[in-house]
């Protein structure tokens, strides 16, 4: 009997040595062969670079997520800042730094192909081929958007900064090896969306520009995988070194006892998207949402009143330290 619990604890241990190689060899794993870099070339003019800053700097929020946390203050106050990344997450699975992308050549995205940069905003697959998290969803965006952003970013002054690569631990680490996957739009995307204030083009924008579903949808940190009903909230953000330690997303279904904008007009909720932040933690971009034009917000509360009302209590949505559960 000691014998074969001698065998056992060995191949325990063979096979435990034999899974921290495999993961560790292989959560940095290249997809190029599955995920090419597409042979584009962006033609760039003034409108696509116009309508690309109008996105970056409004409800496709780039600026809010890769500018330094320093300069959060005057993108909240809607100052053009470099773009130099900076921006910290703190997950379950490791440390994630968001990247420069002006287009400085050694430290930025100045040395990157159209294609190596369109690949990443339609699969979140990198210029080195790696998996990104999902945290960019403009994998259904259209081609006419994803073109102007990038010409957009290709008209950045380019800005020397480095930023550390992510920090993945081992749990991180599994979860690449084996849960993490590209990205992939989930129908054919359109080749250009036109703008107006109906309700299609309010969803076009919640759901593959501004991600409205990303965050008031409960998701595991882990994977990033919705586990929640769609806009009902519940996602919970942590954050130590604020003096708040949690903040939990609204349900904003229109269910008319627990969803938050349920009892908003049109007008109330252009108000209350132009007035910008309350809670300092909040997770929302609110200083780039807050320059939508009236056309996109008017779209998106159309939307928003039509998606399945959800009875789903999130308050408080901030929790002091002292009042952690």
């Amino acid at each position: 009997m000691k014998r074969f619990l001698l065998v056992l604890l060995a191949v325990i241990a063979v096979a435990i040595a034999g899974l921290m190689y495999h993961v560790n060899t292989n959560f940095n794993r290249s997809v190029d062969d599955q995920y090419p870099i597409p042979d584009i070339t962006v033609e760039v003019d003034s409108a696509k670079i116009a309508h690309g800053k109008y996105l970056a700097l409004g409800p496709a929020h780039c600026a809010h997520c890769h500018s330094p946390i320093e300069s959060l203050p005057d993108v909240e106050m809607g100052k053009e800042v470099d773009m130099t990344g900076g921006f910290v997450f703190e997950l379950p699975i490791g440390t994630l730094h968001s990247p420069n992308i002006t287009s400085d050549v050694e430290t930025g995205i100045g040395g990157y192909s159209d294609g190596q940069l369109y690949r990443m905003l339609r699969h979140n697959v990198r210029h080195d081929g790696r998996i990104c998290l999902e945290l960019m969803p403009f994998f259904s965006m259209s081609e006419y958007d994803v073109e102007s952003i990038i010409a957009f970013l290709r008209s950045l002054k380019p800005v020397k900064q480095a930023r550390p690569d992510h920090e993945y631990n081992l749990l991180g680490k599994v979860v690449r090896t084996f849960a993490l996957k590209a990205s992939e739009p989930t129908s054919e995307p359109p080749a250009f969306v036109e703008r107006d204030s109906t309700i299609e083009y309010g969803r076009y924008l919640s759901e593959a520009v501004a991600n409205c579903r990303g965050c008031h949808t409960n998701r595991d940190l882990k994977t990033g995988a919705f586990i929640g009903e769609p806009y009902a909230g519940g996602m919970v953000f942590e954050d130590a070194s604020t003096q708040y330690w949690r903040y939990v997303t609204p349900n904003i279904t229109p269910d008319p006892e627990t969803g938050i904008m349920s009892n908003w007009s049109e007008t109330q909720f252009i108000e209350r998207m132009r007035g910008g932040r309350v809670h300092v933690t909040s997770p929302m971009p609110w200083g780039p949402f807050s320059r939508l034009d009236d056309t996109d917000l008017k779209a998106l509360y159309r939307f928003l009143q039509t998606v399945k009302p959800i009875k789903q209590d999130n308050t408080p949505h901030v929790t002091a330290p002292a009042e952690k559960s």
